[in-house]
């Protein structure tokens, strides 16, 4: 599967910039550097030690296109497990261009989305779930799922995994060895032990399957939507909550026509706040649009954040617990928060009134930004960022998630032939099914498909 074409890309983000690298891998990649690459003391790139760093110019025969730093590195002790070379070019479009176009006419051919990561994976460099890592790695862009992403990419998930599949690898062959002394009626694994690791891998596949639903918030963000009547200050809210004029906000009902969403980080957490059109009973046809949204985007959401005017509310007022009540019965498995917003022109009375009839409910100003912070402790109150904190495995691969959760229901099966004392030939086709699923996590069970689906979503150059 291993291509031995040279490949080369821009290993930078793309645009101009004070500097770039463009890299190289491949068998051919020093041989390539040596034509095009002059260094300023005369040496020879070819006959440099690995790991080395070189001042000179990128020329095309008279032509001086940069002066430029090669970095090389040999194999095996590189990121690809192949030769390769790194030039740190200035960071010009023009100049980005003309260099890889001259490697390209010197014999290299451009690199596909994820081929360097690939190539890592196909030469043993990482294994399948650590190289997912890596996507997961750039593409991170708060504390947790980079810390998540670390972790995997160094192994953490793979080890647990592979040591589980070493362990019912070695039962498994003293399954299949019972088969071929069927006549003699001889058991060479210990049915005890057996059943020991067998309810130890049923716990740790539980325990990963159960932290996917806190990595995949982790890893996406958690969308929470800002809901309530027209003007009670969702979009204050939302501006509050960010610290800058995201949304309009005017004392005219009905100006939030379309959901407006933005991101913030909360302690190394990922929120995505929805602000949401008003929901009232209206004619105009555009705003029935955005209502209509407004009930889509709760569906969507993992936390519901209902706002009304505190200042507004009476003791005999139901109409803001008709409204929150219809939430909950629509939406009773949503976490929802319940803010009396204006709180800032509330008397003590009025404060300990609105407490006692809604004892749940959290009071704030978003205009004068007061009580923002509990807002925010208490969201993140429904993040379990315990695992998190003591560094244990948590999924967020939908990928692993499925694989984990077949190599389970194969566990059991096996479970279920142990205690029921059937044929070892029968859990035998179970095991093995066991071992394909934990194998195609870390990588040792591959095709050509699944390595094509998982590297399409790499980003060129990596």
């Amino acid at each position: 599967m291993i291509n031995q074409e040279t490949i080369v890309a821009l290993a930078t983000p793309s645009g101009a910039g004070a500097v770039a690298i463009i890299r190289m891998s491949g068998k051919e990649s020093i041989t390539i550097a040596k034509e095009v690459f002059e260094s300023v003391s005369g040496k020879d790139i070819t006959k440099q030690k690995t790991h080395t760093i070189h001042l000179g110019t990128i020329v095309d025969g008279a032509k001086v296109y940069d002066q430029v730093l090669v970095s090389i590195f040999k194999n095996p002790n590189s990121y690809t497990g192949e030769d390769v070379i790194e030039i740190s070019c200035h960071g010009s479009t023009f100049i980005q261009q003309q260099i890889i176009q001259l490697l390209l006419r010197k014999g290299c051919r451009m690199a596909q989305a994820g081929e360097f990561t690939l190539r890592a994976f196909l030469n043993g460099k990482l294994d399948l779930s650590q190289a997912e890592a890596v996507a997961d790695l750039i593409s991170s862009d708060n504390e947790a799922s980079h810390q998540i992403a670390m972790q995997q990419m160094r192994g953490g998930f793979s080890s647990e995994i592979s040591k589980l599949r070493e362990e019912l690898l070695n039962f498994a062959s003293l399954i299949e060895l019972e088969l071929d002394f069927a006549e003699e009626d001889v058991e060479f694994a210990d049915r005890t032990q057996f059943h020991d690791l067998l309810n130890r891998i049923e716990f740790v596949l539980k325990r990963l399957i159960d932290s996917f639903a806190v990595g995949n918030v982790i890893k996406n963000g958690i969308p929470v939507a800002i809901v309530g009547e027209p003007n009670v200050g969702k979009s204050t809210l939302l501006n509050a909550l960010l610290n800058e004029e995201r949304a309009i906000v005017s004392d005219i009902a009905g100006t939030t026509r379309d959901t407006i969403e933005d991101e913030l980080v909360i302690d190394g957490i990922g929120f995505r706040f929805i602000d949401t059109a008003g929901i009232r009973e209206t004619i105009d046809v555009v705003e029935s649009i955005g209502i209509k949204k407004t009930f889509e985007k709760i569906e969507q959401a993992q936390v519901v954040v209902y706002l009304f005017d505190s200042s507004e509310y009476t003791i005999s007022s139901s109409k803001f617990q008709i409204e929150i009540e219809k939430i909950k019965n629509q939406f009773p498995l949503k976490p929802l928060i319940i803010i009396g917003n204006k709180a800032d022109k509330l008397s003590e009375e009025e404060t300990k009134n609105l407490k006692f009839q809604i004892p749940s409910i959290l009071l704030l100003s978003a205009k004068e930004k007061l009580g923002i912070d509990d807002l925010k402790n208490q969201l993140l109150s429904f993040v379990n960022t315990g695992a998190l904190r003591n560094n244990e495995t948590i999924i967020t691969n939908t990928r692993h998630y499925d694989s984990l959760l077949k190599a389970l229901e194969e566990i059991q099966k096996v479970k279920f032939g142990l205690n029921s004392n059937l044929p070892s030939d029968l859990m035998a086709i179970d095991i093995r099914q066991a071992l394909y699923y934990f194998g195609e996590i870390t990588g040792e069970v591959t095709n050509d498909e699944l390595l094509g689906n998982i590297f399409a979503n790499f980003c060129i150059g990596k």
